[in-house]
């Protein structure tokens, strides 16, 4: 499908991104990638460095492309979700806006938008079909409300443009090598790593109650490939559908350190439980195949080997 194609990814040197240029130089395509951090160790065609905040960038870049797989967006903590809303939403959803005009203008085969978890309301288990009969959580309100407007632009653009163009893809909690490890904004994962390699305890907000969904960078990646090439038009969670305590990822965390926790019972914990259904999915034949055991240990060994990159990557928040 992707032999000798033209496919863009934006956001292609990060987490994701880099596992998905992977995927398609596997088959032969011809990657070009759109980012602001410089693509490193890794395999592509082309580089563009631009900022999609501005819509002659993304005309330029989506000009003679076959397909778009657009990852791109603002990776943040609850912390900074609640403090730096307007950061967050509005670039958002300038990026969703350029983006999808200007592709659909240049009248690629198919465009894939990745959305989030955030998108769905609190509660046990997380359905596809749930989203527009509710509201995003209040710990993910402004980034939550911004990835549902770039779904309903895929929407509406197919509808005028034809149907049979975008899919749309919801990871749940996605960690991996090159994450992002600043403190400042880094999620769960990457945030206890940091941690644990830089203090003699591990500090972690709530009392590790809450449970998530971990899903590997990796078998995301491989997720979007599926969703792409069996042309899927309805959102699909890419999850593992198990549920992890934050105490777990926490214990796994500190036990390779070797350091003791300190919980801080006084600081917010989020939503009690937040898992996929991943019966879509599984329908199209999706499944992701890395353990959470093996993924945290995997990072965790990257992280050892790579902690002179960990603060090189552009952050969309510093002012």
């Amino acid at each position: 499908m992707f032999e000798n194609k033209k496919v863009l990814v934006t956001g292609g040197s990060g987490m994701i991104g880099r596992e998905l240029v992977k995927l398609l130089k596997s088959e032969n395509a011809i990657v070009h990638i759109a980012d602001l951090n410089e693509p490193i160790d890794m395999e592509f065609d082309y580089f563009h460095k631009v900022n999609l905040l501005f819509y002659d960038d993304c005309i330029q870049i989506c000009k003679g492309m076959d397909y778009v797989f657009n990852l791109v967006g603002i990776k943040c903590s609850p912390k900074v979700c609640i403090e730096q809303p307007a950061d967050i939403m509005g670039p958002m959803m300038q990026f969703n806006t350029n983006m999808l005009e200007a592709a659909m203008k240049a009248n690629i085969k198919w465009y894939l938008y990745t959305s989030t978890v955030g998108v769905y309301q609190p509660a046990e288990v997380l359905y596809e079909d749930d989203v527009w009969n509710t509201q995003p959580s209040k710990n993910d309100w402004f980034g939550g409300w911004a990835k549902r407007m770039g779904e309903l632009q895929c929407q509406a653009y197919e509808r005028q443009y034809g149907e049979g163009k975008c899919s749309i893809v919801r990871p749940a909690n996605v960690y991996g090598s090159f994450d992002n490890f600043d403190l400042a904004s880094a999620m769960v994962v990457p945030s206890l790593i940091r941690k644990a390699y830089e203090n003699d305890i591990l500090e972690v907000w709530g009392d590790g109650t809450p449970i998530r969904d971990f899903i590997h960078a990796k078998d995301v990646a491989r997720g979007m490939i599926h969703v792409v090439k069996n042309k899927i038009t309805e959102p699909v969670n890419l999850g593992s559908g198990n549920g992890i305590s934050i105490k777990q990822i926490a214990d796994a965390v500190a036990t390779r350190f070797n350091k003791p926790i300190k919980w801080l019972t006084d600081a917010p914990a989020g939503d009690p439980r937040r898992v996929f259904d991943m019966t879509r999915a599984k329908s199209y034949g999706f499944e992701p195949s890395i353990t959470i055991e093996q993924g945290i240990n995997d990072t965790i060994d990257w992280f050892l080997s790579n902690t002179d990159k960990i603060d090189k990557k552009f952050n969309a928040l510093q002012k």
